[in-house]
């Protein structure tokens, strides 16, 4: 009688040991970590920052807008957006105005509100200091506040120019998508194109680190592990089309984002854990 308790006492336990077994390894599987969206949040501000760079380079260097997308000068702003610029004042300033609708720039964005751009020097002089400030500033209905500066650090080793770039902004996302905030520094490298007044031969090198919340008010940290490139040709110019991150959000494990090698598209993967997935850059 003890033995046939002791038997079904043991098979019982085997039953209920393999039930938690079984239990856990369902529980596992439906919790693995697939969630990209941070990685979309820390790609959308880290373009957001770049745009601002991009807009004041392009107005500090012009003064003008262009209605036309051309080799010649693949330029950002069209002709809905206005430039007016104080050069005379002890304080020098430059006005981006994209107007109070949405106005659609060559790169296909659409923007609306301005940019105030200060600036102690010539943009390719050494030491110069820029600030972009937005003002009621939207990019495709997405709201950015905050400011960000850019330090010309002259030539390095290879004769390019660097560029130190600090921002610290939000970007409150459209339809109530919540609000990503961003603090980086970076250095801006400028590769290639430096020795002309054209855009689509411009390629810069970008390396640094950023840290903030998600739009779902989670931390995080993002360190670029291999440098982020930039090709301002026609249609390239949108997202970075190579170089790769890590991004690690508070309490999960680090993102790995891959830009690709190069192409002009909108397309990179995010791997987490091991498994790579697919994602469309905002």
């Amino acid at each position: 009688m003890k033995t046939k308790q002791l038997t079904l006492g043991l098979a019982l336990v085997a039953i209920v040991s393999a039930s938690i077994f079984s239990s856990c390894r369902k529980k596992e599987k439906e919790e693995i970590d697939s969630d990209t969206a941070g990685a979309s949040d820390q790609s959308l501000a880290s373009s957001s920052v770049n745009d601002l760079t991009s807009i004041s380079d392009e107005a500090a260097r012009t003064y003008t807008v262009s209605s036309f997308k051309t080799a010649e000068t693949n330029a950002i702003l069209s002709s809905c957006a206005t430039i007016t610029f104080d050069t005379l004042a002890a304080a020098k300033t430059i006005t981006v105005n994209f107007g109070a609708t949405n106005c659609l720039g060559n790169d296909g964005r659409y923007r609306r509100g301005a940019l105030k751009i200060a600036f102690t020097g010539k943009y390719r002089d050494s030491l110069t200091l820029i600030t972009v400030t937005p003002q009621s500033y939207f990019v495709n209905d997405n709201q950015i506040t905050g400011s960000k500066t850019i330090k010309n650090l002259g030539h390095n080793a290879a004769n390019h120019l660097v560029y130190e770039i600090n921002a610290n902004i939000s970007i409150i996302k459209a339809s109530g998508g919540g609000t990503i905030t961003w603090q980086s520094t970076r250095q801006r490298e400028w590769t290639a194109g430096e020795s002309t007044l054209n855009w689509s031969d411009d390629i810069y090198s970008i390396t640094g680190s950023a840290n903030g919340t998600t739009s779902n008010g989670n931390t995080f940290t993002s360190v670029i592990t291999s440098p982020l490139i930039r090709n301002m040709s026609i249609g390239c110019r949108r997202h970075f089309t190579q170089g790769s991150l890590q991004h690690t959000p508070g309490g999960k494990a680090t993102r790995y984002i891959d830009f690709g090698n190069g192409a002009c598209d909108s397309d990179a993967t995010v791997t987490i854990n091991g498994t790579t997935y697919n994602i469309t850059l905002p």
